[in-house]
């Protein structure tokens, strides 16, 4: 139900957001199926736009989203296929192929 909704809802009616963050399909008249994620510091850290045939995945945004918690928790990064509870591994340009 809406009211239990605890974060701001907006509109596009103007395309100026879908426009802003280049997702809008000007041919449809509606933004792409996308997914962006910003930061505190307002910088956008995943953007992630989908084809017209296929639905995002909330378990993948759900991950993605823990992953970027964990990592700055921790400061270390996250591997490829890692879930919580795994851990990190890490980070540094000095450690490219070594591990």
């Amino acid at each position: 139900m809406l009211s239990n909704v605890m974060y701001p809802l907006v509109s596009d009616r103007n395309h100026e957001i879908s426009r802003s963050y280049r997702v809008l399909n000007a041919a449809a008249g509606a933004a792409t199926r996308a997914t962006i994620i910003i930061d505190p510091e307002g910088l956008i850290i995943s953007k992630m736009v989908y084809p017209s045939e296929v639905g995002r995945n909330i378990y993948e945004i759900l991950r993605l989203l823990q992953g970027i918690q964990y990592s700055c928790e921790t400061g270390k990064g996250v591997p490829a296929n890692w879930m919580p509870g795994n851990p990190g591994i890490a980070k540094g340009a000095n450690l490219i192929g070594k591990i």
